[in-house]
């Protein structure tokens, strides 16, 4: 799993590898929160880009649902 993966390539999932997505990579945030309050955590920058490839993959399967119920 990259952390930084490209919009095509989540675009291109179906809405069950989303939420696979989503939950990966909010187990990913939770384990580099718990480094930083352990003062392990050597790049702080990844619990910012961790937190917006969930928001970015939540995005998405929200409007996939959306165009699925209509």
């Amino acid at each position: 799993m990259k952390i930084a993966e490209s919009r095509k390539e989540l675009r291109q999932k179906d809405v069950a590898a989303l939420q696979a997505e989503v939950k990966a990579l909010q187990k990913t945030h939770f384990n580099l929160r718990m480094q930083k309050a352990t003062q392990q955590l050597g790049n702080s920058a990844q619990l910012r880009q961790t937190r917006r490839a969930v928001a970015r993959a939540k995005t998405l399967l929200a409007e996939k649902q959306a165009a699925a119920a209509q």
